[in-house]
């Protein structure tokens, strides 16, 4: 099914809906599908966000649209595949954004952010962004008040035979520390989010915690460091469970004062990467791939008293989602001038047992420029690889087509697409209509729209 250009609309909920909470939107860096305990993690421990799956909704069929950065993120921003806004490559055909680069998320695109600023929300943006360094595409520029945090990946500091100023951490628009301590980062980011939560007591607040961890290198402050049984692996995440804690308590202490209600929702960017102590589950495939390991996610929900707590759901569904779902809370119209490729999921969160399929019919993975696979609720086809897409600079293995049956094999260990031709046939002209639509591999999509861009670029330095 290929995304409408109308407004989204609610599947089968009612109008009547709560007072719009405060949001607070948790985004990890590569944490993988099996790395917490409400999702099969043995290796550490995760006692809070047990405590918040106990309380809330588990997705166990929710996808990042990406397996990288930059695009996973556009998608949770805009509402559409990272192919729409063209944020899946970079300037110069790389898979992320890098320092300095001249391309960012378009300025005319209408980020969650603004959507729910129009609404009265107090919104910040608190971790790290990686949709653009330059001035037109800081966070403070696509409608967060407040910036606090890593513009890019915390690996892409100072290097020998690079430009590249030291990792910078910025509030606002300026650097307020370069290099910066990544050992106390998590624990700075968890007081700034419960200080922007403590400032705006009245007003509804959105948070959007994009978490620095686990991407590599990994760093745990004194407190957590060496006290896991997963080696500095367990230690970041046990301090990410720490956070969420400490972020959840603090709620829990405020609405005892009759203060606003207030959704939390965790999940990451993208799959793990390959490494010990890290686990992707039951999955295959890692970080960068299309595999099921490289873009399923851990996902969470909880909004005690609104969203049933202890419930479950395989209902297909993406980060893109977030957008007219979130939107749909807020009481806030979604976009009429532009294709939005999410669902609203709402019906699947207040009643998961009522509604157990999801709005969202079809999910198309891409990698970069290509289209590599395509699902539904059942099905999952995976394309032939093309040898001249390069993914971390190296060319793809060629690959022939296959088909997995995700409801028996989630591990995608059997091809059985000999044996169902006519599921074959059918994924097959949906993929054909997404070509047309966001393009493939030296094919323009007609639905594309530009990304930011800037000629004269400058680096982040801490006297700036």
């Amino acid at each position: 099914m290929l995304p409408c250009r109308v407004p989204c609309t609610v599947h089968g909920a009612s109008r009547e809906l709560p007072e719009p909470p405060n949001i607070v939107l948790i985004f990890c860096d590569d944490l993988g599908y099996g790395d917490i305990g409400p999702f099969g993690a043995r290796s550490h421990s995760t006692p809070h966000l047990d405590r918040m799956a106990a309380e809330g909704l588990r997705m166990t069929q929710f996808y990042s649209s990406c397996s990288v950065c930059t695009p996973s993120r556009s998608s949770l921003l805009t509402g559409c595949y990272a192919q729409r806004v063209n944020m899946h490559v970079d300037h110069q055909n790389l898979c992320v954004l890098f320092p300095g680069g001249k391309k960012g998320l378009h300025p005319d695109e209408i980020t969650l952010a603004e959507l729910l600023k129009q609404q009265g929300y107090a919104t910040a943006c608190i971790g790290k962004w990686h949709l653009g360094d330059q001035p037109p595409f800081l966070p403070t520029r696509q409608g967060f008040d407040l910036f606090f945090g890593l513009p890019y990946s915390n690996d892409m500091g100072a290097r020998k035979n690079t430009s590249r100023p030291p990792l910078p951490l910025m509030r606002g628009e300026g650097v307020v520390e370069a290099p910066v301590d990544q050992t106390n980062l998590t624990e700075r980011y968890t007081q700034e989010c419960i200080r922007f939560l403590r400032d705006h007591p009245r007003q509804p607040v959105f948070i959007y915690l994009p978490h620095t961890f686990p991407h590599v290198p990994l760093y745990a402050s004194e407190g957590f460091k060496g006290q896991s049984s997963n080696g500095l692996y367990g230690d970041v995440i046990e301090e990410l469970d720490a956070s969420v804690g400490n972020i959840l308590q603090h709620i829990r202490e405020s609405q005892q004062e009759n203060q606003r209600s207030t959704l939390v929702i965790f999940t990451s960017d993208n799959g793990a990467t390959a490494g010990r102590g890290r686990s992707n589950g039951p999955l295959r495939g890692y970080k960068g791939s299309t595999w099921e390991g490289g873009m399923r996610e851990p996902f969470i929900a909880w909004w005690p008293g609104v969203i049933p707590a202890g419930t479950q759901s395989d209902a297909l569904s993406a980060t893109m989602d977030l957008f007219p779902t979130l939107a749909f809370l807020a009481k806030a119209s979604v976009p009429e001038d532009r294709v939005i490729d999410g669902m609203n999921l709402w019906s699947v969160w207040h009643e998961p047992g009522k509604h157990r399929h999801s709005p969202r019919k079809t999910f198309f993975y891409y990698q970069m420029q290509q289209l590599q696979a395509i699902r539904d609720h059942r099905w999952k086809l995976h394309l032939a690889l093309s040898p001249k897409l390069r993914n971390w600079g190296k060319p793809v293995a060629q690959t022939s087509m296959m088909l997995f049956d995700l409801q028996q094999d989630p591990g995608e260990k059997h091809d059985v697409a000999q044996h169902h031709p006519e599921v074959v046939e059918r994924l097959l002209a949906q993929v054909q209509a997404m070509r047309v639509e966001l393009g493939d591999l030296g094919m323009q999509g007609q639905g594309q729209r530009p990304a930011g861009w800037v000629e004269q670029t400058r680096m982040l330095f801490r006297d700036q």
